[in-house]
């Protein structure tokens, strides 16, 4: 059934276990592996269904990064990066080196984390879930079957999810530990469940490699236009980067992770990782159709044992319930996962106040600002421990997942941006008329219109007033749109509200970007919104 063992093996690595290996499955096996084995079930249409237990979303307070030689200079310490010492790792390993052979059958796949070949990296992952091993193959770039005997792996991802790690030998939090050696370039998952802590792993190490190689790791979708346009959307998880990038009339790059180099925006997987709750087949129908494939994986999703139907509406297992499938499953993906250097940039932000307009041009000293500002609002359900809509900013659109200092990835892209001479949007998907809870989220029709005329030129030519508190350009009137949402101000009823919670939101603004002030430029600077 496994695929044939490579040459270099685990033995070659170190790594000695007694257990049956299982090297490199396709999916129909690992599907029928992980129903044997009663990880998940089938649902009617053919997607595997499973539970990820209590961890429904990321741990991102037990994710830690060896401080050591290599990474003390390099990685931005901090709330977001807090360091564990090689010692207590040291500990870890032996832990999970025993806990690993006590197993009597474990998965692996040798993968690659990148599409663009000079700048890929070869990552091992070894599982002892069927489903997830299916989920990491289906979620990174698969290797062709000539490519495997000889793959070398740079980086390994040891992921136990029966493992529970010792707070005090281990000097981490809880018995959930995600722990990354940049040195050994070994990571260590344990204690959750959750697939995508397997992903965003890959997605850190690029993060951390990229840069040096002059590579803009992002946290992103894309695609290509008809005219061969690329556009990328920043934003983090909920803001449309999934949904948005998925459009029937332009060619899908990635939903989630990709790397801007010299010559090519290139996608870091050979899959999508999309939001499932509540999702429309109006809406959203490439990826509703994903739902009734053999191949997907849904995570969490509630489904009626006798009829095998699923439901989508109901989020009594979580609110983050998620799909994963291969990208091929989008009818209008790249065959070769990379697309030219961007045209526009978008970022997405799901403003839970309702103060910022449904789209707003950057100046590229804005752009930098926004960028390395990421505000958002915290979206229920990606992370533990969050409920409702809350008001964040997360630097680069993806803090938890950027291990250098802010300003590394802020002035790649303004580079990148000046020397293109790409077009940057500010785009609200979050809430209009009102704050979360008054207001209403902003509709989905309306903001593909707002898109659409972005991405084909058109929106250049409109009539543009400057806000009066973030100083971008808001269009007043886009065809096909209700010019009333333009204006985030004369939707809400209440224009004194409006004005205090603006200045409330500037404030914010100013108070995050306090420390990134020394790392940029004056014009950045003078990027920063001033109340009216």
């Amino acid at each position: 059934m496994s695929s044939p063992i490579p040459a270099h093996d685990l033995a070659a690595q170190g790594i000695k276990v007694d257990a049956a290996l299982h090297w490199n499955l396709p999916t129909a096996p690992l599907v029928e592996e992980a129903v044997r084995r009663g990880e998940g079930v089938l649902a009617k249409d053919g997607p595997l269904v499973v539970k990820t237990g209590k961890h429904t979303g990321r741990s991102a307070n037990d994710k830690f990064i060896v401080r050591d030689a290599e990474t003390e200079n390099t990685v931005w310490w901090g709330k977001t990066n807090k360091g564990m010492t090689p010692e207590h790792f040291a500990a870890l390993k032996e832990d999970f080196l025993k806990h690993l052979g006590t197993k009597e059958t474990l998965f692996v796949q040798d993968l690659y984390g990148g599409s663009q070949p000079e700048y890929r990296v070869n990552v091992r992952v070894i599982n002892e879930l069927a489903w997830h091993n299916l989920f990491i193959k289906t979620l990174l770039v698969r290797p062709g079957a000539e490519e495997l005997p000889g793959f070398v792996p740079e980086y390994t991802i040891i992921d136990l999810p029966s493992f529970r790690a010792d707070p005090e030998r281990h000097g981490v939090r809880s018995e959930t530990v995600i722990a990354v050696n940049l040195t050994e370039k070994l990571i260590l998952i344990g204690g959750t469940a959750y697939a995508g802590e397997m992903k965003k792993s890959v997605f850190g190490i690029l993060n951390y490699k990229l840069p040096v190689e002059g590579v803009m790791p992002m946290h992103c979708s894309a695609n290509i236009g008809p005219k061969g346009d690329t556009a990328v959307f920043f934003g983090l998880s909920g803001t449309g980067k999934t949904t948005l990038s998925a459009d029937a009339s332009r060619t899908l790059i990635g939903d989630d992770e990709h790397g801007w180099s010299d010559t090519a925006v290139f996608n870091f997987e050979g899959g999508c990782y999309a939001k499932m709750i509540r999702l429309s087949p109006e809406a959203e129908p490439e990826i509703y159709a994903t739902t009734k494939r053999f191949g997907t994986v849904l995570e969490n999703v509630v489904i009626d044992m006798d009829t095998r139907e699923i439901d989508l509406d109901d989020d009594s297992l979580a609110e983050n319930s998620r799909g994963s499938y291969p990208i091929d499953f989008i009818p209008n993906a790249s065959e070769k996962n990379l697309g030219p250097v961007p045209k526009n940039i978008i970022f997405l932000t799901a403003d839970a106040y309702g103060v910022l307009p449904p789209i707003a041009k950057l100046t590229p000293d804005q752009a930098m600002y926004h960028f390395l500002s990421g505000y958002t609002a915290r979206v229920a359900g990606t992370e533990i421990g969050v409920t409702e809509p809350t008001a964040t900013f997360s630097t680069c659109f993806g803090a938890p997942f950027m291990p250098r200092h802010p300003s590394v990835y802020g002035n790649l892209l303004k580079e990148r941006i000046a020397k293109g001479g790409v077009d940057c949007w500010l785009v609200n998907t979050g809430w209009t008329g009102g704050s979360y809870g008054v207001g209403h989220r902003m509709p989905i029709k309306a903001t593909r219109a707002l898109l659409n005329a972005a991405l084909d030129g058109s929106l250049n030519a409109a009539t543009f007033e400057i806000d009066p508190n973030f100083g971008f350009q808001v269009p007043q009137a886009v065809p096909g749109v209700d010019s009333a949402i333009l204006n985030p101000r004369e939707t809400w009823a209440d224009k004194a509200a409006y004005d205090a919670t603006a200045r409330k939101l500037v404030d914010q603004f100013i108070e995050n970007f306090s420390q990134f002030a020394d790392h940029v430029d004056e014009g950045v600077r003078q990027a920063a919104p001033k109340a009216a």
